[in-house]
């Protein structure tokens, strides 16, 4: 750019060569008065204003201050030339903070080359905005950069911009940005055939998901098939191969974005992660002598191991991990030492069992004195972990002795720590005392407060202790170096239990008064102003010190400090009063036990992690903290699973149907669906348009293959089989547009997942091809009697993002199991189920032939269809038509049903309903369905099952 303006290379060249600071800055201010000479006249084309814009900016880059040039710049934004207009966009990024006023005249300048379909003046204006990132910009132009993220027609350099761009607006300005509004929209691009903006967007996904579980659960799903395309099937191209190893950065950000989320209940979804894992553990294995592939390799490695842990800390991949982490914690490389023992150290947090851990105690130990802080602030991390009942004296005493030579900046942290785990794992309160005794000895200034707070409540909170207590810290007291924290102990234990030794020998109360009495004088004000009250309650005590006392409060009364002066004068005046020892006892009343609470030294602890970009998914800690941790992740959010998660059944065979009704056998030829497999139902793309939903849903409830859903774009139709209590769906997406429909995206819900299971064969694809079908198999299971179908929610991309919910057609019936009864069996079983509650019945109308005739076809295709056996020569109406089957369950076992239909040819269609309800009433006769069960919670559902197919109002 410079070569291109002679001007400013030769300023340049003079600020270059001017040989002393005096120059530079003559040579500076002669041209900036030149700059303001030329804009004040204002007759300048656009190469000149760009020129000295130009020299303006590298004016500023120098470290001087600039004043002009603002103007010039919001004018060259709106130039059509590139040269300018990039001239511009960079003086506004670096002249102009996010608050200036000079923003708002670009704003409408950004947004028109946002809008614009010139991919270089879209990345110019997201540059900018991700650069100065202000309220007021955010607030102007976030759908801006949305629309353009989103946008089909967006260039791929495009997309990753503006993905990063919401993400910066995001972290500074997150409640300007509608995340949860967006999230669909946002994940579909995960789908992205170019791995560059998949990144981006998971990048930005990563972040939105923190604060918004629920909306970005999709991601889940969006995440592990993508790892499984890089992982297991290398699916992506050369250029984002690192050193062999596919896109590592995408893999990591997908390997941790999956344990924001709880582990997925979807058997198909744990089987092809599981796969995805144990693939990158093997190839972890191939160690070559190129370092960048070693270190790409392992930075995926550990964050699957990661994953791996959170998924579940007793797999055999973990086992697995717990051996490669044993190998790197012992690496001569110090990143991958420091990497294997934060890893370890999750274990630690996570695990079960500490058994394989401890079998790397010592090594851990030793890295406590590793060369690099941070390896051996790692191990600490390590040690506090893996602590439990059995090896903490040993780690709490190697830490005490550590600590002594500890670096300045680990010795804070080591002092909650160490503190934590001797109140955690103390095995004896005596051994708690002497532990932090020594430690306050130790630490000294890096002792907080809120470790000798602690202290303090729990010995006044256990009466066996106190004495011990008040005699050990009366010893310490005694040595000529003790902290000021260890005399804030002792005047506190000292004043409230120092009577409970006073009669031992060398330790009277004159004693205990010289000691502490003597190491207030190197103490601040506070301290002094704790013994003080020391004292006072020493006056109740031990009355043989009284006037010893007196004279110290005396004496205080003169001081400069305000606070030691107000309480020694309160303090005197108390304990002068003559006769008055029983105000006395009220004052200088012994402290009550505190109530329970959390401890503080846990809160302070949590602080010491800062909180950065990417939260952690653990805390350092036992098992016990991080499932606290869990469990409220788990109430604060209700994760959106693709399916309902419970093992898909690994076969389509059924026992021969043998049940009962009312205790009597009830057996008969089955009919089974054919075990062959599926045929694709016929999708024709230049179909018409169908309309009515509910008219499709209901005519699946009774056949086993047709259209679900058609629109001008996508046909959904289905193909079924069921046996017994389990079942297969065959669901076909097909695409009836010429261009393909990416981002797709399948999920059920299940209204009771108690009562009836869904889980996919095999992961859902994610595109449909131009005028092609793609399949999805499901495993059906029925555990209990259910009544509300599952709920499949497609979404994908096509020009828009779409999402349609439809009713799969899983009903209560396609689990039943025909029977043949005689007439005899048929009507024995029916007396013997007896009327309500095993019985439900209703009145309805049904249609007529155009002849006028019963349209008995019609109502034996959906009674079969609902898989009832039609009985023939049962009934002595010929009319009536009855038919019998079993309802199989896996949890409640099987049901017998059987029902009766009753066309009333005789029957007035207008004493039952009302006459504007039906415009063709000769057309119309009344029937009666009656269903009679062994369970109560059956009739009901087949009851309308069956009626609704037949009824008027689905015949119409």
């Amino acid at each position: 750019m410079a070569t291109n303006m002679r001007g400013l290379t030769q300023f340049i060249a003079d600020i270059r060569g001017a040989r002393v600071r005096d120059l530079e800055e003559k040579r500076i201010n002669k041209e900036m008065a030149n700059i303001r000479k030329k804009f004040k006249d204002g007759n300048l084309d656009g190469y000149q204003k760009k020129k000295y814009v130009a020299k303006v900016l590298y004016t500023y880059i120098l470290g001087y201050k600039v004043d002009v040039g603002h103007m010039e710049a919001v004018n060259l934004i709106s130039s059509h030339k590139y040269s300018e207009k990039q001239i511009g966009y960079l003086a506004v990024t670096l002249l102009m903070h996010e608050n200036s006023d000079f923003l708002r005249l670009v704003v409408n300048s950004i947004r028109k080359d946002l809008d614009e379909n010139n991919e270089i003046n879209n990345c110019l204006a997201l540059h900018a905005i991700a650069n100065v990132g202000g309220t007021e910009m955010a607030e102007a132009l976030c759908e801006d950069v949305h629309r353009l993220l989103i946008s089909p027609t967006s260039q791929s350099m495009v997309k990753k911009k503006a993905a990063l761009t919401l993400l910066r607006l995001y972290r500074k300005h997150s409640d300007v940005i509608p995340a949860a509004e967006w999230a669909l929209r946002i994940v579909a691009i995960m789908d992205d055939t170019d791995l560059g903006v998949v990144l981006c967007v998971t990048t930005l996904v990563m972040a939105l998901a923190q604060d918004h579980l629920e909306p970005y659960a999709v991601c889940y799903q969006k995440a592990v098939d993508r790892l499984h395309r890089l992982v297991v099937e290398h699916e992506y191209s050369a250029t984002y191969a690192y050193y062999k190893v596919p896109s590592p950065w995408l893999q990591v950000k997908l390997l941790k974005l999956l344990q924001y989320y709880p582990p997925s209940d979807d058997p198909t979804i744990r089987t092809t992660l599981l796969k995805v894992l144990e693939t990158i553990m093997n190839n972890s294995a191939e160690q070559t002598r190129n370092m960048q592939h070693n270190n790409a390799q392992r930075a995926v490695l550990f964050e699957a191991i990661g994953l791996a842990i959170h998924l579940d800390t007793s797999s055999p991949l973990v086992s697995t991990a717990a051996v490669l982490l044993a190998r790197f914690i012992s690496s001569k490389e110090t990143n991958v030492r420091y990497l294997g023992l934060d890893t370890l150290a999750h274990l630690a947090a996570r695990a079960d069992s500490l058994e394989h851990i401890k079998t790397h105690q010592t090594h851990v130990i030793t890295s406590l004195r590793d060369r690099d802080i941070s390896v051996r602030r790692r191990a600490l991390d390590l040690l506090y972990s893996m602590c439990d009942v059995d090896n903490s004296e040993v780690i709490v005493g190697e830490l005490l002795q550590y600590l002594k030579v500890a670096d300045y900046a680990l010795r804070e942290e080591m002092v909650l720590k160490i503190a934590v785990l001797t109140e955690k794992y103390a095995s004896s309160y005596r051994w708690y005392v002497d532990t932090i005794l020594e430690l306050i000895s130790a630490a000294g200034d890096h002792v907080g407060d809120e470790v000798w707070y602690r202290v303090v409540q729990i010995i006044t909170n256990t009466e066996d202790l106190q004495a011990y207590a008040a005699r050990v810290i009366f010893q310490r007291l005694k040595s000529p170096a003790a902290h000021e924290s260890l005399v804030k102990v002792g005047g506190y234990v000292l004043g409230e239990y120092g009577h409970l030794v006073a009669n031992e020998e060398e330790h009277s109360p004159i004693e205990q008064l010289r000691v502490l009495h003597t190491k207030s004088q190197f103490c601040t004000a506070p301290t002094r102003a704790l013994l003080l009250t020391t004292y006072i309650k020493w006056v109740n005590v031990f009355p043989e010190i009284k006037p010893q006392l007196i004279n110290i409060f005396e004496r205080y009364r003169h001081v400069l400090d305000s606070e030691l002066q107000q309480r020694a004068c309160e303090f005197y005046a108390l304990a002068s009063r003559p006769d008055d020892d029983e105000l006395l006892q009220n004052v200088c009343e012994e402290i009550p036990p505190f109530p329970p609470r959390e401890s503080a030294l846990l809160s302070r602890l949590n602080k010491k992690h800062g909180a950065t970009e990417d939260k952690r998914t653990w805390i350092h800690g036992g098992k016990d903290v991080n499932q606290d941790r869990e469990a409220k992740t788990k109430r604060d959010t209700i994760v959106d699973r693709p399916t309902n998660g419970s093992v898909a059944p690994t076969g389509t065979g059924a026992s021969d149907v043998i049940t009962s009704l009312q205790g009597l056998d009830l057996s008969g030829p089955s009919s089974v669906a054919s075990s062959a497999v599926l045929a694709k139902p016929t999708i024709a793309p230049h179909m018409a348009v169908g309309t009515n939903v509910d008219r499709w849903f209901e005519k699946l409830t009774y056949s086993n293959e047709g259209v679900l859903y058609e629109d001008v774009q996508i046909q959904v139709g289905i193909k079924s089989r069921y046996q017994g209590h389990i079942g297969q769906l065959a669901v076909y997406m097909g695409n009836k547009i010429s261009v393909p429909l990416t981002g797709f995206t399948t999920k059920v819900d299940v209204n009771d997942p108690e009562a009836l299971s869904i889980t996919f064969a095999k992961m859902p694809a994610t595109m449909v091809g131009p005028r092609s079908q793609s399949q999805q198999i499901l495993h059906v299971e029925c555990k209990k009697v259910f009544t509300t179908p599952p709920i499949m929610t497609v979404s994908f991309l096509a020009g828009s993002h779409q999402t349609i919910a439809l009713r799969l057609p899983v009903v209560l019936t396609k689990f039943v199991e025909p029977v043949v009864l005689g007439a005899s069996d048929f009507f024995e079983r029916w007396r013997l189920i007896g009327g309500p509650p095993r019985e439900a019945q209703s009145i309805f109308p049904i249609n007529l032939t155009s002849s006028g005739d019963l349209d008995h076809d019609q109502h034996k295709q959906v009674i079969s269809g609902q898989k009832l056996s039609i009985l023939s020569d049962v009934d002595p109406n010929l009319n009536n038509i009855v038919s019998a089957g079993v309802i199989h369950t896996s949890v409640d076992g099987k049901v017998g049903c059987l029902l009766r239909l009753e066309p009333n040819r005789d029957a007035k269609v207008r004493d039952r309903l009302p006459v504007a309800v039906f415009s063709e009433l000769s057309l119309l006769q009344l029937c009666r369905i009656t269903v009679r069960s062994t369970s109560e919670d059956v009739v009901g559902e087949v009851q309308r099952l069956i009626q609704k197919p037949i009824s008027t109002d689905a015949a119409l």
